[in-house]
């Protein structure tokens, strides 16, 4: 395998060369090319260990040939503040992506309208003393700014570390103080974004119910991870994780994010192939779990997201959405304007 570089969502080869392995299959004719898509979850970034990826990479993507209309940015520690209070330094995510979001609406850079929403990220571990960094990041979106998120992955096994950097401790959605936190979304009329993994989902159960006016998003498929004391185990795992999947779609705030399986915690091998797997290959991986979570949903609660850059590990942008049209291959035309666009529009309330 190529050199890696390890970041907060996994594992990178180094950006120049991902991006040698992502050409070295030709491009798919794309599927489907005028279903409307609204990519509901997506990063940009610029830093020495995980490259750049700003507006210039992501219309290269997005520009492939799917009709993607608009786009959500997603949190991801980009263009912090480096100055002012530790916890107001996220705010200079939102500015950065209101400018990102200036230059789409210009219409000099194509006509899918990026980043025309965003969630934002705010130590909700501050409790009730979060509120001012809430309101400081509604102010500088403009309107764009839709709710937030926090990335808590733990789990007990040491060598999980190594597949996502920056693990929380244990019982973090029980916390109180990190409840004061949530307590302040939905009087602000943001919602809540989460990345964690499945052994963690009766603790967001659990959540959930004790907040039923918080509109929560659960991301990448509630985090079946495969690797480590896990690998080897996938039917086992897949089994405990679809029982909770099906516990946390009875608490009707709840929606979920079906994507992120590009990434290497989910313990697919296609980031080590000579040559990225076709868009059927990916969607004969990735639909037990998908299907699992739109019959635990319905289509009215799930929706697709691309998760780039971190699911270019995997392929393409282009393959990625022709796989995740083949997970949909049997769905209904109302039930694919669901779970391409319909959902996020009408979770985040999108324009």
């Amino acid at each position: 395998m190529a050199e890696t570089y390890v970041y907060r969502g996994g594992m990178y080869r180094d950006p120049k060369a991902l991006q040698a392995w992502l050409a070295s299959r030709p491009p798919e004719e794309v599927l489907e090319p005028d279903l409307p898509i609204v990519d509901v979850h997506h990063h940009l970034w610029d830093t020495p260990q995980r490259g750049r990826y700003l507006l210039d990479e992501f219309l290269s993507d997005s520009l492939a040939g799917h009709k993607i209309v608009k786009t959500m940015f997603m949190e991801c520690e980009a263009m912090y503040r480096t100055t002012g209070p530790v916890e107001m330094r996220p705010v200079g995510e939102v500015e950065f992506v209101r400018g990102v979001a200036a230059m789409s609406a210009s219409g000099n850079y194509g006509p899918t309208q990026i980043t025309t929403t965003m969630v934002a990220y705010a130590d909700l571990k501050l409790g009730a003393r979060v509120r001012p960094v809430l309101e400081a990041e509604i102010a500088a979106g403009g309107g764009i700014v839709r709710g937030v998120r926090n990335c808590m992955p733990w789990d007990k096994h040491a060598e999980i570390e190594k597949y996502a950097s920056g693990q929380v401790p244990p019982g973090r959605l029980l916390d109180p103080t990190f409840r004061e936190g949530i307590a302040q979304l939905a009087g602000l009329g943001l919602s809540f974004d989460v990345w964690l993994y499945f052994t963690q989902l009766p603790e967001l159960v659990a959540m959930a119910r004790a907040f039923p006016y918080t509109t929560i998003v659960l991301n990448h498929c509630g985090g079946p991870i495969c690797v480590g004391p896990y690998a080897g185990h996938r039917a086992e795992y897949m089994a405990i994780w679809a029982k909770y999947i099906a516990e946390l779609a009875t608490c009707p705030n709840v929606y979920i994010k079906l994507g992120g399986l590009g990434m290497l915690h989910f313990g697919f091998d296609f980031h080590l192939r000579d040559v990225p797997p076709s868009s059927a290959e990916l969607a004969e991986a990735w639909k037990p779990y998908m299907q699992t979570c739109i019959e635990a949903f319905g289509v009215e609660r799930a929706m697709f997201e691309s998760n780039v850059p971190p699911d270019k590990q995997s392929c393409s942008y282009l393959t990625l959405w022709n796989a995740l049209k083949r997970v949909a291959a049997g769905a209904s035309a109302d039930e694919k304007a669901a779970l391409f666009s319909g959902t996020a529009t009408k979770a985040y309330r999108l324009p």
